[in-house]
């Protein structure tokens, strides 16, 4: 399987980055960049045998270096949002970059998405690596940590993390992909079906951030986020809600029904007829409608600008602000422990 790399152009700091991708027998192909470690281009077949690009993004690396979206990249070292920022491990307090409102989000300022990673091309595989140093965004310890993405045949996307701290310290990885299973440059999601293998979901403050109640969506409030049979994504999305209004739309963490394949979402378009199935081994996913996607600072792909809820993102985490509660899972790691979960996205008609 072939796996080619172009330049991407230029960072302001004159860094050169890189463009791969890896195309399967069948023509369909994944366009990853060492910017973030980013997903730039997902191509498939839809029912028709044309391909589609089914995820937001930029044409070159100084446009991804301006959006503020995440587009497609590895939020690090804490994906998500941590409460003033502040944490305490071990007995004591650790302050880390504060970059939405009062809060720490997606690993800072200059998150992982925000660094250039080191690339490794195997058969059907790109791996970025990086060494992200004690102290950077006020984490504490010496974090090796890789991302493999793995594209097959079957069009299945395997992102596979790994990371190893040579202190006790805090981490969640995800990836930020938007998809649109009608094409990139075909505008809202809200039309597109839904399926969430999830019975609550982690109720959000006005900050977006988890109080630590736990919502039932078969409550009256969490009605609207009831996607445990396939619903279109605009149906209720605009309900009048105190969880809507807190998200301004979407942007919750689901806590997942334990599925022997690790099957947690499903999506659908009609139109295209292309189905996404998520299977990860974590016990969180975010549900995010890109709800801030028209004032992110984006030149899309071709010039183009992207409106809010043109793609929806599905991210596989630990819950968000873990650090700040004990009751959740995960989050941490320790000296000689090895973090590793998987995520694929399969994609098929």
């Amino acid at each position: 399987m072939a796996v080619e790399r172009k330049d991407f152009g230029q960072l302001s700091d004159g860094s050169r980055v890189s463009l791969y991708t890896i195309t399967n027998a069948r023509g369909e192909s994944v366009s990853l960049t060492d910017y973030g470690a980013s997903v730039v281009s997902l191509l498939v077949h839809d029912r028709q045998g044309a391909l589609r690009d089914i995820v937001l993004g930029c044409d070159d690396a100084p446009a991804y270096e301006r959006q503020t979206a995440c587009l497609g990249g590895v939020p690090g070292r804490h994906a998500n949002r941590i409460a003033r920022g502040r944490f305490v491990l071990n007995g004591k307090t650790y302050q880390l970059a504060i970059n939405n409102g009062e809060n720490h989000l997606h690993g800072g300022p200059t998150g992982f998405h925000r660094r250039l990673w080191r690339a490794a091309v195997g058969e059907n595989s790109l791996t970025f690596t990086r060494l992200s140093c004690d102290g950077e965004e006020g984490y504490p310890g010496n974090l090796l940590v890789s991302v493999r993405y793995t594209f097959d045949d079957e069009c299945r996307l395997g992102i596979h993390y790994q990371a190893l701290c040579d202190q006790d310290t805090v981490i969640n990885l995800t990836n930020h992909s938007y998809f649109n299973l009608d094409g990139e440059d075909s505008g809202s999601v809200e039309g597109q079906h839904l399926q969430i293998f999830a019975d609550s979901f982690a109720e959000n403050d006005a900050g977006c951030l988890p109080t630590g109640r736990i919502v039932s969506l078969d409550s009256e409030e969490g009605a609207p986020f009831d996607f445990k049979e396939p619903t279109e994504i605009g149906k209720r999305l605009h309900e009048e809600n105190i969880h809507l209004k807190n998200g301004s739309g979407y942007d919750h963490n689901y806590l997942l029904k334990k599925q022997p394949d690790g099957l947690c979402a499903r999506a659908y378009s009609r139109s295209s007829g292309i189905l996404l199935e998520c299977r990860t081994s974590e016990p969180g996913m975010q549900l995010y409608t890109g709800n801030f996607l028209s004032t992110s600072n984006i030149v899309g792909k071709g010039g183009k600008s992207y409106p809010a809820h043109a793609a929806v993102c599905l991210e596989t985490q630990f819950f968000p602000d873990t650090p700040n509660h004990p009751e959740f899972p995960g989050g941490f790691t320790s000296p000689g422990e090895m973090y590793h979960y998987t995520t694929e996205y399969r994609f098929h008609l």
